[in-house]
Formats: C-alpha cells, sequence, structure tokens
C-alpha cells in the first residue's frame, strides 16, 4: 500500500523506534515522533465543485484519495501532510481510462474554470501536483492509464501511455529482452509521463542522462486539440514540437502517449569504487574519464560526509563509483580505463575481488534514503536536497561556495551546525551535476517555515554562482521565482503565448513555471 503522507509504501516505512533511534544523531530533537494521521480524520474541506454525472464515475472524492494527492513528495509535503496542515486539497481526484476520458475531464475543466493539475505516480519534490491558486481544482491521476501499446523490436521503440509506472514499464519490455534503462531514484513511484514533463534524470550518470535522450514522438492532449510529432530518428524540420513539450510540467497539456527508444537488457556489468584524498581530487578524475569518450553508466562521486552516510567510506575520504554495462559485449576493459584514469588523478581504487563493498553500500544507501528522510521527519529534523548543474571551470568552487552558504543559513535558522553533503549524480564533458543533502535540527511546528529559509539561501547561491536551479527536479511551482530570474525574456513571452494559445481558459496546472 503507497503511504499517503511520505515516500513509498507502508511496509518500508521506518517504525517509531527506528525514528527516535536515527534522531539521536542530532541534537534538540523531540523524543517521540510526530504519529502518522488517518487520512479520514483529517476533516477536510468540503469539495467546491463536482463532475457532471457523465464524469461521475471516473472520480473521487473521498478524503483518502484527496488527501494524497494534495502534495507531492518533498520534504515540505511530508512535515505538513504530519501536522495536518491540508487547507487545500483537490476538490475531485479524476481516473480516466484512455484518452477520451481524460479530454472530457480538460473539457469539463474549462468550462467551469477547474484547475487540472496532471499527477502520474506523484513524486514531485519542487510542489508541481499541488495548487496554490483560490479556484476548485481537479487532480487528474493517469495510472489507470499504463499500457505498453506498441513494440518495434526493429527500431528498438515502444509505444507507451504515460500513466505507466516505472516497474510496470520494465516488467511489460522484459518478455521483449528490452528495457528502458531511466531509472531515477523515484523510479518505483513515477511514471513516464511525469518524466516526460519535467525532463527527469535517470540511470545513466553520462551521455544518456535525461528522459529527452529516449524521445522519438510525443502525443499531448491540450485543451486546444491534440499534438502529435512525426515519429522519426530525428529531425532539422523547425523547432522541435517534442522538446516544446518536455519539461512543460503540464501547463500546455497533458502527454497521454510517447514513442521512447529502448535497448536491448544488459548482461554484462562491472563497477569498483575509487577514493580520493579530497573532492577536488575527485572532481578533476570524473573530469578525466567523461571527457575521454568512455561513458561509464554509473560514474557518481561522493564527498567525505557522502561517503560516511551512505557507508562508502568511514576515513574522511571521497569516493567515486563507477559502473559499466552492456548487452553484446563485456565491459572489464572499459572499467579499467576508467580506474586507470582516475589512478592518475590520485585515486586509490579498492580491490577488484568480489562484490565491492563501497559500491554496494552506496546502492542500498540510495534506495533507501527516502524512507530515512521521512523517519527524521517525524522527528523535526530538517532533510532535503537540491541539485544543479555548472561547467567544470566552476566546479570546485560552487562547491566550496554552496556549502558555506548553506552552513551559514542552517547555524542562522538553526542555531547549530548541521550537515551539508555532497555527491555528484551526473558528468557531462563540460561539467558536472552536484546534488546537495542538507540534515539538520529543527523545531517541532516550525519545521517547513526554516526550511524555506535555507532553500531560499540555497536557492540564491546557486542564483550567484551562474548554476541552474535546477539538474532534473523539475521547476514546479517551488523553484519558479528564481527560474524566472535565469529564463531568456523572449522565451517567457513566447512561453507565455503559448499557454495562452493551447489553454485559453488557463486552467492546465497554474503556477507551475511561473505561467
Amino acid at each position: 500500500m503507497r503511504s499517503w503522507w511520505g515516500w513509498g509504501t507502508v511496509d518500508q516505512a521506518i517504525n517509531d523506534a527506528e525514528c527516535v533511534r536515527l534522531a539521536g544523531q542530532l541534537p534538540g530533537l523531540p523524543d517521540t515522533p510526530l504519529p502518522v494521521p488517518d487520512p479520514a480524520d483529517l476533516n477536510l474541506p468540503a469539495p467546491r465543485t463536482h463532475p457532471p454525472a457523465s464524469l461521475a464515475p471516473l472520480c473521487s472524492i473521498t478524503a483518502a484519495d484527496r488527501a494524497s494527492h494534495a502534495y507531492g513528495k518533498a520534504y515540505r509535503d511530508v512535515v505538513r501532510a504530519l501536522h495536518r496542515q491540508l487547507p487545500n486539497p483537490p476538490d475531485v481526484v479524476a481516473y480516466p481510462r484512455d484518452e477520451r476520458d481524460t479530454e472530457a475531464l480538460i473539457d469539463w475543466a474549462a468550462d467551469t474554470g477547474v484547475a487540472v493539475v496532471p499527477y502520474g505516480g506523484g513524486s514531485s519534490v519542487v510542489g508541481g501536483v499541488e495548487y496554490r491558486g483560490e479556484r476548485p481544482w481537479l487532480s487528474l491521476d493517469l495510472s489507470a492509464m499504463d499500457q505498453v501499446l506498441d513494440v518495434d523490436t526493429t527500431s528498438r521503440a515502444i509505444r507507451v501511455q504515460a500513466g505507466t509506472l516505472g516497474p510496470a514499464l520494465e516488467d511489460q519490455l522484459r518478455p521483449h529482452g528490452l528495457t528502458m534503462r531511466h531509472f531515477p531514484q523515484s523510479f518505483e513511484f513515477s511514471s513516464v509521463g511525469g518524466w516526460l514533463a519535467t525532463r527527469a534524470g535517470g540511470h545513466y550518470a553520462t551521455l544518456h542522462t535525461h528522459i529527452d535522450d529516449f524521445v522519438e514522438s510525443l502525443r499531448v492532449l491540450t485543451p486546444s486539440g491534440v499534438s502529435e510529432s512525426l515519429r522519426v530518428p530525428a529531425s532539422g524540420a523547425g523547432p522541435s514540437p517534442d522538446r516544446f513539450f518536455l519539461g512543460s510540467e503540464g501547463i500546455l497539456g497533458v502527454i497521454t502517449e510517447a514513442w521512447l527508444r529502448v535497448r536491448d537488457r544488459p548482461v554484462h556489468k562491472a563497477s569498483r569504487s575509487v577514493s580520493f584524498p579530497s573532492f577536488a581530487d575527485g572532481l578533476t578524475a570524473m573530469r578525466a574519464i567523461v571527457q575521454s569518450g568512455l561513458y561509464p553508466a554509473n560514474c557518481r562521486l561522493l564527498d567525505a560526509g557522502e561517503a560516511a552516510l551512505s557507508g562508502a567510506s568511514t576515513d574522511g575520504s571521497s569516493v567515486l563509483v563507477l559502473g559499466f554495462e552492456s548487452a553484446h559485449y563485456p565491459v572489464a576493459s572499459q572499467l579499467d580505463a576508467a580506474v586507470d584514469l582516475a589512478r592518475q588523478h590520485g585515486g586509490t581504487p579498492a580491490e577488484p575481488s568480489g562484490e565491492d563493498s563501497a559500491v554496494g553500500s552506496w546502492r542500498s544507501a540510495f534506495l533507501r534514503m527516502p524512507y530515512l528522510r521521512d523517519g527524521l521527519a517525524r522527528m523535526s529534523a530538517i532533510v532535503e536536497t537540491f541539485e544543479t548543474a555548472c561547467t567544470w571551470d566552476r566546479a570546485e568552487e560552487l562547491y566550496k561556495s554552496v556549502r558555506d552558504d548553506v552552513d551559514a543559513a542552517v547555524r542562522r535558522v538553526t542555531g547549530s551546525p548541521g550537515m551539508i553533503n555532497c555527491r555528484v549524480t551526473h558528468a557531462y564533458p563540460d561539467g558536472p551535476a552536484p546534488y546537495f543533502t542538507v540534515i539538520a535540527a529543527g523545531r517541532r511546528g516550525s519545521e517547513v517555515a526554516m526550511w524555506d529559509e535555507i532553500k531560499q539561501a540555497a536557492n540564491e547561491s546557486l542564483l550567484g554562482n551562474r548554476a541552474t536551479i535546477t539538474h532534473h527536479h523539475a521547476v514546479g511551482r517551488d523553484h519558479a521565482p528564481w527560474y524566472e530570474k535565469q529564463r531568456p525574456d523572449p522565451f517567457a513571452a513566447a512561453l507565455r503565448h503559448a499557454k495562452a494559445a493551447l489553454d485559453p481558459a488557463g486552467v492546465m496546472n497554474p503556477g507551475v513555471l511561473g505561467m
């Protein structure tokens, strides 16, 4: 059963005793965890609108459905849910079965002025599925549209419905010997449509990093009609219609289907970790590897704090996790070449025998971390992440500057030092994508306000260091003020006009992307 308030499934959540044990590492936290509310006890405001009889069978106004669709899964979402702060849940949750249902729901919303917020897996961490305006609103849950409709084994591509979650996608590809190999951390609980609408980053740390790289064609249902791009491997025919909708976060319409590139399932895999005396040394080695043309599937650098937190290192070193994979040929020689480059830049490789403990520890911690975040949130700790990307010439300075700025904010807001860790999740020939984790002691009842102040300092630091406000978490509502500062003015004007043309009633996900 999915957790309505936090990450993942109920059976995987941290129990009360473990919450208390985890909180023992941070001074000044309460002795007991916040209880998990029952949606039936939330006393949600009454729905302000009701669908017509023809659409009623597709819709729900139960407390459980409305509460579980009110927020995404960011730290501030989890804490507000735990504190029973749901003043503006969706008035209606709809579950369309197909495109015809979706079109009927959008038409009703446009005619009545009801805001429409597309909902895939609900894993947004930037306010992407939470409407904050005054209108009644509809959460449009696409989870019933979850099928791979066509498999082109000759071209190695699939046509898939947007509501398909990651595991269901892989289950349907497995009998064909195919895979998407797009594994964001939210893989279990995020959808194909969500990946496309937010330009999600996935498993590959180099080369094919974003969902953009897998798109052949998109089908999008807008209030003004259906947009379906020509399915070809590449085109130079004007601005790309696919790129127009990728990252549009639901403000222009609902992505209903996509043709996506897939690949044969890998059978050859090899991984190894390399330790460095400093994060700067690791960055230099990482740059050498990604500029060499080796393109490892996994190339993640953990600073000393992140390495210690994940169990990948206990001696204060930074750790580079390397991995290669292929469906067609052994990859040991590629791994050896990458390890040699790392060694040339001061790295100490782990012994190549057996399972690399650092790689295994990192993998386990990566999958478990969202549940640990929720457990600490129940103890009123502040636990959240933010990510960015910059060019290599600014990487080391960005790392130092952001950590200093966020550390100062944590001390100012909480009155004590916290933990600010960093890992590089994706790497390009021209720059890395650093991903920061903040852990600090909060005050019960003030957690969201405290995090918002820290996050503002982080965003201003990114802006000042000429780094993107988001590499793969998307803009949503939370990043919109900083996105507007980075977005070129002529493009902003074009986007506003495009929204007005495709969504004349202004009902599609208002507030996202600052629109």
